[in-house]
C-alpha cells in the first residue's frame, strides 16, 4: 500500500506542516475538522506538496529529512519545483 508525505499550508497564519498517511484527502478533512491537535489552531489547511512512496518506512525517512532542515526556503522551494512540475526524489 503507497503512503504519502504531504505538506499543508495554514490559511489562517501561513505555518507549513507535513505528515504521512495513507489516505492523504481524508487525513486533511480530519485537520481541517479540528481532530488533530497539532494543527487545530492553524485551520483551515491546504494541501499544497505531496510524494508517495511504497512502504511508511520509506515515507517516515523523507519526513525526518525534510523536518531536519528547518529553513523554511527550502521547504517552499521544494513545493515551488512541484508545482512547476520537475521535483525528483
Amino acid at each position: 500500500m503507497a503512503i504519502f508525505l504531504y505538506i499543508l499550508r495554514s490559511e489562517k497564519n501561513g505555518h507549513l506542516y507535513t505528515g504521512i498517511a495513507a489516505e492523504v484527502d481524508d487525513r486533511l478533512k480530519r485537520h481541517n475538522g479540528g481532530r488533530s491537535i497539532s494543527t487545530k489552531s492553524g485551520r483551515p489547511w491546504q494541501l499544497v506538496y505531496t510524494e508517495e512512496f511504497p512502504d511508511r518506512s520509506s515515507a517516515m525517512k523523507r519526513e525526518c529529512q525534510i523536518k531536519s532542515w528547518k529553513s523554511r526556503e527550502m521547504i517552499e522551494q521544494l513545493i515551488e519545483k512541484q508545482r512547476r512540475g520537475s521535483v525528483s526524489n
